[in-house]
């Protein structure tokens, strides 16, 4: 189908008004295009950011409460330079959101129309939604880099086709200055109801246990801007697909690994073996070893004696200092090889992925840092660093997360039509022009069909 200039401004400028999700009369796969935030700098703050976002969203020895409790687990930190976020639509009439995917957490929460500080973000507005029913359940999350407060609804949530009619989720009205950054709203978890502070069951499990996908998983791909030149503010930031994965961007079979038996909180997988310049790391057994693979953080936090004997292996290498504590900076002539196993397999990271910033025309900062943990939290906190370099699927049922090779269409980051859109209907175009060209595609015929005029 051919949309024309005009209608796909049109589709533009009510996406800020009207749902995206179009309802699948059956079970089945669907991807959701994501953008990236991009912030340019990465200084010293920033980097001190990282630590504290981290402590405080799994707990640490220096925390004055449990994550269980505090409901500190919904750490968002738009500053990061690595924020991937999705489309999500609610209330009747539906409105659209953007929110951060967060497998590191299990609540939905968003900014509400009484937030005083959340500047120009879009605010949910209880009173437009007929179908909102006011919980009245004190909702509070404190963050590293703040807090947020407010109140327990349930509405209408949907998102890529698919429906939760009675979603649990937080109106936050009272949110620290800066902790959203436009168009970001707030925050979907996408980890286990055991860990909700809202104690409600997340979005995907709803979904999952009610049979609503083809497949009990979700799966990831992330893009990279980090070695760009000048990227955009927003760009195009991969796909997130609920149900199945989307076997055109990677390559092979998904080697899973089980999640450890007891263990369904966080999604959780022992690290197995770590090497730095083709040099072994001795990592320590058990729970020690645990590490969970989280979307919502842009780094790599693990213990202080592994850090420091990974950046050991690499010479010129030395501990940061002041803002940078925690971190380790090295030279940046060294092309870093870092490879992880938590199974059958061993992946690679990026050079351009290990390194965070550069301080001085020699000197680098690493994109793995010391992170101490407390309590049950995971020793391992793996984030987008690693992510970007593999196919990701998270599976419900054997509970087990998987990786896959990233495949050339997704190393070109080159989006594919859906549905009945054959590429050949549209214009060539530069693959970040297609990108955006499919997503106003997308939108439209979403509003086309809400509106009854597909």
């Amino acid at each position: 189908m051919m949309f024309s200039s005009t209608l796909l401004l049109s589709a533009l400028f009510l996406h800020s008004t009207f749902a995206l999700p179009q309802e699948h009369s059956s079970a089945g796969p669907v991807s959701v295009p994501l953008l990236r935030k991009r912030q340019p700098v990465r200084d010293g703050a920033w980097a001190r950011k990282q630590v504290d976002i981290l402590r405080s969203k799994y707990g640490s020895p220096n925390s004055p409460q449990k994550r269980a409790t505090s409901g500190g687990n919904q750490l968002v930190n738009q500053n990061s330079d690595s924020s991937y976020y999705g489309s999500l639509a609610i209330g009747t009439p539906p409105v659209s959101f953007d929110v951060i995917l967060d497998t590191g957490s299990s609540d939905l929460w968003l900014a509400g129309q009484g937030c005083q500080t959340c500047g120009s973000v879009p605010l949910y507005n209880p009173t437009q939604s007929s179908t909102f029913k006011n919980l009245s359940t004190p909702f509070h999350i404190t963050y590293g880099s703040g807090a947020a407060d407010g109140v327990l609804g349930s509405d209408v949530v949907q998102m890529a086709g698919f429906q939760v009619p009675q979603q649990t989720f937080a109106v936050c009205n009272a949110v620290s200055a800066g902790l959203l950054n436009s168009p970001v709203s707030g925050l979907l978890g996408l980890a286990y109801q055991s860990i909700a502070s809202s104690k409600a069951s997340p979005f995907w499990e709803t979904l999952v246990k009610g049979g609503a996908w083809t497949q009990p998983v979700f799966s990831f791909f992330l893009t990279r801007f980090i070695n760009a030149t000048n990227p955009a503010p927003a760009e195009p930031g991969g796909q997130f697909t609920m149900g199945d994965t989307n076997t055109s961007l990677y390559n092979g079979d998904v080697d899973y690994v089980n999640i450890p038996n007891g263990q369904e909180s966080y999604w959780i997988l022992p690290m197995q073996t770590l090497t730095v310049q083709g040099n072994s790391v001795p990592l320590p057994s058990g729970s020690a070893s645990f590490a969970a693979i989280d979307t919502g953080t842009t780094l790599v936090g693990g213990p202080q004696s592994v850090i420091a004997s990974m950046f050991s292996q690499i010479p010129g290498s030395a501990p940061g200092t002041g803002d940078y504590q925690s971190y380790w900076t090295y030279p940046c002539s060294s092309q870093v090889k870092v490879q992880i196993s938590f199974g059958s397999r061993t992946w690679s990271i990026d050079p351009q992925d290990f390194m965070l910033t550069q301080l001085s025309r020699t000197t680098c900062i690493g994109a793995f840092f010391e992170l101490q943990m407390g309590g049950s939290a995971p020793a391992w906190i793996v984030g987008d660093t690693f992510l970007k370099n593999v196919y990701s699927v998270f599976r419900f049922n054997p509970p087990s997360i998987g990786f896959a090779d990233l495949s050339p269409v997704a190393n070109s980051f080159a989006p594919l039509p859906t549905g009945n859109l054959a590429s050949s209907a549209l214009p060539k175009l530069s693959l970040r022009d297609e990108w955006w060209a499919l997503r106003l595609i997308s939108i439209t015929g979403a509003i086309l069909s809400v509106m009854g005029w597909s």
